[in-house]
């Protein structure tokens, strides 16, 4: 025996199991019992973000410990239990971490000391932002990417137009962060990240707000951008980054990937811990509601194919639950000072895993609750519906699997 060989273990240290304590009080009392309200009215919460901010479960201060919290858990265990608490609001809390994670991602030193701040405001005050990616013809296809950005030597500004759409808090948020293409010729390769604030740039403008099908409280809306005039500076990285990174691209060399990408890849576990809250709500009130729920004489749960769906739910949950902490542990290596490469696209399993888990659980719920389980007297179909999401944003499904596929053969797989 060696003394190294006792140090791996999957116990939550004191922190991590005191922030889990706090944050599901938090989706207990305030976020779970407001659910089904804000999805009936289909508006941002501001209320809950408000009482987020005041006790500081939103705000930079928290954000940041979790970006540099060297385990990686902090993230998972916190995004688990706000959407245990309710996907809508749970997505209101978090949907400025896209925004934020590009910032901190791509953006100088200086640039992530003045925007971060901004993203989140104060607690009497919250902001949210957004990152504006997709578009009506490139969603999972980044590469087709329209709206372009163009550089005005005269007045060292970029000139931005196009359209965005489904964007998370798009038009609510102050500090919008935009993908754009410099160079069409050379596809995603010729991507760049810019902040554009709305309350200071002229040409940025809401769109159409979505009606969803699930995580109704979040807002999700078009974003427009007409002769958008943004400071040289505001383009994330800078100007001679950007300039070496196109030269580089050109000359037909390899490149680490694209503004897009490397924001959603840095992300996907977080979405499978999201997926993973939702779906142990609906695993706990599917339990519950099967120990209660009495037909034929007896507990719902004494029968097989109920206690066998249940051990099927849960089975699935905690396999999830290790590949989410796998790949968020993974991505905290260089915090450690142990980088890890994701050699087998760790992270695109964790976000694959946990979405189809999460569809899979909360239909079953439904299941178990029968007819009860499809009307809006109970919270199971709003579990159900709450959860698809997960398997199309930031990366669909089949997306993942072609990720994985490539990573783990090599082979540029069509």
């Amino acid at each position: 025996m060696k003394p190294e060989w006792s140090t791996f273990s999957l116990e939550l240290n004191e922190e991590q199991r005191e922030l889990q304590a706090w944050v599901h009080d938090f989706a207990e009392k305030t976020i779970r019992p407001a659910g089904a309200e804000w999805d009936e009215k289909e508006e941002f919460p501001w209320p809950i973000v408000k009482e987020a901010a005041e006790i500081g479960l939103y705000g930079l201060d928290g954000t940041l410990s979790m970006f540099i919290d060297p385990t990686g858990l902090l993230t998972p265990i916190f995004l688990e239990e706000i959407f245990w608490g309710d996907a809508g609001i749970g997505m209101a809390l978090q949907g400025t971490g896209l925004a934020v994670s590009a910032i901190f991602g791509q953006g100088t030193p200086e640039q992530i000391n003045e925007w971060l701040p901004r993203c989140y405001g104060s607690a009497s005050d919250p902001q949210v932002a957004a990152f504006c990616s997709s578009e009506p013809n490139a969603g999972s296809d980044v590469s087709n990417i329209r709206t372009t950005a163009k550089y005005d030597e005269a007045t060292d500004e970029w000139v931005i137009n196009g359209s965005k759409s489904w964007a998370t808090n798009g038009g609510i948020a102050d500090v919008h962060v935009v993908i754009a293409t410099v160079d069409p010729t050379l596809g995603s390769r010729g991507h760049a990240a810019f902040v554009v604030p709305k309350s200071e740039i002229k040409g940025i403008s809401q769109g159409a707000k979505v009606k969803k099908h699930g995580i109704r409280a979040s807002h999700t809306a078009d974003v427009n951008l007409d002769d958008a005039r943004v400071p040289g500076r505001y383009l994330l990285g800078g100007k001679d980054k950007l300039d070496a990174r196109l030269a580089k691209a050109r000359e037909g060399k390899t490149s680490r990937g694209n503004a897009s990408m490397a924001t959603f890849e840095a992300s996907r576990p977080a979405v499978g811990a999201m997926a993973l809250g939702v779906a142990r709500a609906a695993y706990d009130y599917a339990l519950d509601y099967a120990k209660e729920r009495e037909q034929f004489g007896r507990k719902i749960i004494e029968n097989q194919a109920i206690a066998f769906k249940l051990a099927n739910m849960k089975t699935e949950l905690d396999a999830a639950r290790l590949l989410v902490w796998r790949a968020s542990w993974m991505g905290a290596g260089t915090l450690r000072g142990a980088p890890h490469k994701f050699e087998n696209a760790e992270g695109s399993m964790a976000k694959y895993k946990a979405s189809e888990v999460g569809v899979k659980v909360t239909e079953e719920a439904i299941q178990i609750l029968g007819g009860n389980g499809y009307t809006r007297e109970y919270p199971v179909e709003r579990f159900h519906r709450d959860s698809k999401i997960m398997t199309i944003f930031e990366g669909t499904s089949e997306i993942q699997q072609l990720v994985i596929a490539r990573t783990i053969s090599g082979v540029r797989v069509p």
